[in-house]
């Protein structure tokens, strides 16, 4: 009985955990990364390999990436302007977005550096 509890007390907290950790609103997001769509396509897919393909990416790679650029954890310059605009709330609606987009990755070529 006491081994049923505590499976169904973890089930329970990991239930409630992924719940927290997909914050943000993707509908809120697509209109609000309307600036991200010129290099990275609408779709989340950048056909030009200097841009990252961000469209199925795990959401809190994408909103540690934007924070670190905010604070300048990464640096470029471009990005950072984009991202010191950004509320958290910001953040979490538009990594939602790009998240939720089915991804390219599997056709990368081009778009790793040393590819011709």
């Amino acid at each position: 009985m006491t081994r049923a509890l505590t499976l169904i007390s973890f089930a329970a907290l990991a239930f409630a955990s992924s719940s927290l950790m997909a914050a943000g609103n993707p509908q809120a997001g697509k209109t609000k990364a309307a600036a991200c769509f010129a290099c990275h396509g609408a779709d989340g897919n950048a056909v030009d390999p200097q841009y990252p393909r961000l469209a199925g990416q795990y959401q809190g790679y994408l909103e540690q990436a934007l924070h670190e650029y905010q604070t300048g954890g990464r640096n470029n310059p471009i990005m950072k302007g984009f991202a010191a605009t950004l509320s958290d709330q910001d953040i979490e609606d538009i990594t939602a977005y790009f998240s939720s987009l089915p991804t390219k990755l599997s056709t990368l070529n081009g778009h790793i550096q040393g590819d011709k």
